[in-house]
């Protein structure tokens, strides 16, 4: 079973890889994983990964193949939305923030006029 685990995540890389470098042939059919999520990777669907990882000394390797994982995947157009990153999120946060003068200020009123 494990072996079978490993052969479909690896070719899940192999799809990722492929649409990360533009690639005109996308092996979805390499496994059962890549052919049943095809419609999800190509544009039709939301991707989302998270990432299990371990502080302890014991899962180092397990973690730093995940975060590998996650970084090859996170180089991937889906063709869906753009990509929402930590930064873009605070940005627009920051930007959505009110002004500072309270309702009844000079400011607050010009906003309204």
């Amino acid at each position: 079973e494990t072996q079978n685990i490993n052969k479909s995540l690896s070719s899940l890389a192999s799809v990722f890889a492929a649409k990360a470098e533009k690639q005109s042939h996308i092996p979805f059919r390499n496994s059962k994983l890549t052919h049943l999520m095809e419609p999800c990777l190509s544009g039709q669907g939301k991707t989302l990964m998270l990432v299990n990882v371990g502080p302890e000394a014991s899962n180092a390797h397990e973690t730093l193949c995940s975060l590998r994982f996650a970084g090859q995947v996170s180089q991937c157009d889906t063709g869906g939305k753009p990509k929402r990153t930590a930064k873009a999120i605070v940005g627009s946060c920051k930007s959505s923030r009110p002004n500072s003068a309270g309702p009844g200020s000079a400011a607050s009123i010009k906003r309204m006029k």
